[in-house]
C-alpha cells in the first residue's frame, strides 16, 4: 500500500474564491488530501477584511462536500508546517508571469530548507484568470455583485459584511 499524498495550498484566502476552489480541486490529480493553510503572517502589512478563523470556516463550508480539504490555520514557516502535517507537495496557482518570479524563489528556498518539499504551480482555469482576493474584496465594499466569483459560502459572508447586494 501507497503512503497518503498530502499537499498543502496556503494562502491568505481573504475570501477563498472560486479561482481557489478550482485550484484545489485540481490538487486531487496528484493530491489524495489537500491542507488548505491559513497563514498568520507576520510579514503582511495590512489586516484582512476576515478574520483567520472566519476564513477557515469559509473554506470549510466551501468544501463542505469534500472530505479530502481540510481547512488549517498556521504561523511560522511553512516547510515547517508542511513537515508536522506529512505533507511533502505545496499547490500554487499562477495566474500571471508576474506571479511566476517570487512563487518559484520561495519554492527553491522551501525545497533548499526542506529537500522532501516539492512545490506545484497549476494554471488557473481560463475562467478565474484574472479573479483575486483583493479586487472580490474591493467590489464587495463598493457594492458590486461578486456572485460570479465566490461560492455561496463566501457569498453570504460578504453579504453580513457589507449588507444585501
Amino acid at each position: 500500500m501507497s503512503a497518503e499524498r498530502i499537499a498543502v495550498c496556503p494562502g491568505s484566502f481573504d475570501p477563498v474564491t472560486l479561482g481557489h476552489e478550482d485550484i484545489i480541486r485540481r490538487s486531487f490529480r496528484f493530491a489524495d488530501r489537500v491542507i488548505v493553510a491559513v497563514a498568520y503572517s507576520a510579514t503582511q502589512v495590512k489586516s484582512g477584511m476576515f478574520s483567520v478563523e472566519e476564513r477557515v470556516e469559509m473554506i470549510r463550508d466551501t468544501f463542505a462536500d469534500e472530505p479530502r480539504v481540510q481547512p488549517m490555520a498556521f504561523q511560522g514557516l511553512l516547510v515547517d508546517f508542511a513537515k508536522s502535517q506529512g505533507a511533502t507537495i505545496i499547490v500554487r496557482g499562477l495566474r500571471a508571469v508576474s506571479d511566476f518570479e517570487y512563487e518559484f524563489q520561495m519554492a527553491l528556498m522551501n525545497r533548499k530548507l526542506w529537500e522532501a518539499m516539492e512545490t506545484v504551480f497549476l494554471a488557473p482555469d481560463l475562467e478565474h484568470s484574472y479573479l483575486s482576493s483583493s479586487l472580490v474584496r474591493q467590489i464587495a465594499s463598493l457594492g458590486g455583485d461578486v456572485t460570479p466569483f465566490v461560492s455561496p459560502a463566501v457569498l453570504r459572508r460578504l453579504t453580513e459584511r457589507f449588507g444585501a447586494r
